[in-house]
């Protein structure tokens, strides 16, 4: 009895010290996919199908951008 008392103190701790550190995570830093005419099409589909046409539009970034492979990994889409 007394080693599942125990069990799940450490069970519940472990749980508030993931809820914890979560709460402490970063606001995202990077801007949303617009919700905008030029954009819309893409929401419906899946991430890595949109990310091919975003060269089309988007040819030049800054060099300190990291590679235009994964777009959608940073510039998340809010519905």
């Amino acid at each position: 009895m007394k080693k599942k008392i125990i069990a799940n103190l450490i069970f519940i701790i472990i749980g508030i010290l993931i809820i914890v550190f979560l709460k402490m995570a970063p606001e995202p830093s990077t801007p949303p996919l617009p919700n905008d005419n030029n954009h819309k099409k893409f929401f419906s589909m899946k991430k890595k199908e949109a990310e091919r046409f975003c060269n089309n539009c988007h040819k030049t970034l800054p060099k300190n951008h990291p590679p235009k492979l994964r777009c959608l990994l940073c510039h998340r889409v809010i519905k």
